[in-house]
């Protein structure tokens, strides 16, 4: 989507449901989700000119199911048009309820695709996210992302295309989590938009998190991701001014922070804490419990933290971890510290350029003293970054690192 109005808002929570809903109807995950891009297109140019229809969702779905359609009926192939004039004899079906999107997911993450390829899949069709959404995730390139998700749709397509079973989402339960863990992260912290949080797919990931959760009672990776989920998603009221600006976690409002998610994460962070064997999601879980149980940011337990993200870089060493882990190095060991530990990532080609290395980056200097070099890289990040909530932020903190150097001593 383009931006965060009250049309890319709406279409944003309504695409996944129509999908969903059009596959259901004709089975055809490529063609369905191609009909409903084309409606959202359309629905863009008409919603902004006309108004908000009554039912978006309902309006979305003529719309696309006209487009899958008449693309059914142009193809030239004779074969390929009596097997979809079979499909198109079904009866009709009504846009699905919002459950279904579970199902969806799980059929996103059909072991026929590799893990990136589902991941990518389910971020574009369950979550509505445009395809360089999912490439700046990913660290990737717009075009090969794209390629990623035609060929994931396909190889899903020529596998049947069949919703799974209940009984079949335990099997698939590993790539759902993760999933479900990229979709939340993306919403949580947007590469392209001009919020600070995308909320409606922050309120998705929790949603489908906790029917995943309901389905695996007694799975703690599930309890682990949903606490991880809460206690991130409690802060999202602070995150950003009224301005649109991003507020960094130091200077977030807590009164603001929602206590009742607090304590539900915290609840669900003990008990997949207390899990055997202990995992990632478990130790991520415990770091979030330990920033929301500071009543302020002077009071953040960064010893703990720091000891529990050397816990974490044994169990993944990704650019996300080890740039987390310097920002604990320097708030428990001090800047410079947190500074050698960022020169180290920064000789990883995926992240070198990554805006928030930048900005950690830059708030190190600024801790230290190198108030030059900190408005630099400050200005740098905001250069970088494509999220317009971020880039506001990083402007104010280079004007800040300026006006501190230009301050008689």
């Amino acid at each position: 989507m383009r931006g965060d109005t009250l049309v890319d808002a709406n279409l944003r929570l309504v695409l996944p449901l129509v999908t969903v809903a059009l596959v259901r109807r004709f089975g055809d995950l490529t063609g369905c989700e191609d009909a409903v891009q084309d409606a959202a297109l359309e629905a863009v140019v008409a919603w902004e000119r006309n108004g908000m229809p009554d039912d978006p969702r309902a309006w979305l779905f003529a719309v696309a199911r006209r487009r899958y359609i008449d693309a059914v009926r142009s193809e030239s192939a004779q074969r390929r048009r009596e097997q979809r004039d079979a499909v198109l004899a079904t009866r009709e079906t009504s846009p699905t309820s919002i459950d279904d999107s579970l199902a969806m997911l799980a059929l996103c993450c059909h072991p026929a695709v590799p893990v990136d390829g589902q991941i990518a899949l389910t971020l574009r069709i369950v979550c509505g996210l445009t395809t360089a959404d999912i490439a700046g995730a990913f660290y990737s390139s717009e075009a090969a992302m794209a390629r990623r998700i035609t060929r994931a749709k396909r190889a899903i397509d020529d596998a049947g295309r069949a919703f799974p079973a209940a009984s079949e989402l335990a099997d698939r339960a590993d790539a759902v989590r993760t999933t479900l863990y990229v979709m939340f992260a993306e919403g949580h912290a947007p590469h392209r938009s001009e919020a600070a949080v995308h909320h409606e797919v922050v309120s998705e990931a929790i949603r489908l998190t906790r029917m995943l959760r309901a389905a695996l009672p007694d799975d703690p990776q599930t309890c682990a991701l949903l606490a991880l989920m809460l206690l991130a998603a409690a802060r999202g009221p602070a995150r950003s001014t009224v301005d649109g600006v991003a507020v960094a976690l130091p200077d977030q409002d807590r009164s603001a922070w929602d206590a009742a998610m607090i304590a539900e994460g915290r609840r669900l962070a003990a008990e997949a804490l207390a899990a055997r064997p202990l995992t990632s999601l478990a130790i991520q879980a415990a770091i979030q419990a330990v920033h929301v149980a500071a009543s302020t940011a002077a009071d953040t337990d960064w010893q703990q933290i720091l000891a529990l993200y050397d816990a974490l870089l044994l169990r993944d060493a990704s650019p996300a971890v080890r740039l987390g882990r310097a920002v604990a190095v320097g708030m428990a060991r001090g800047p410079l510290a947190g500074l050698a530990e960022l020169s180290l990532l920064s000789e990883d080609a995926r992240v070198a350029h990554d805006p928030r290395l930048l900005a950690t980056r830059a708030g190190l200097l600024e801790q230290s003293g190198a108030t030059d070099q900190a408005a630099s890289a400050y200005a740098e990040a905001a250069r970088m970054t494509t999220n317009a909530a971020e880039r506001r932020w990083l402007d104010e903190r280079a004007r800040r690192a300026r006006r501190t150097r230009e301050e008689p001593r």
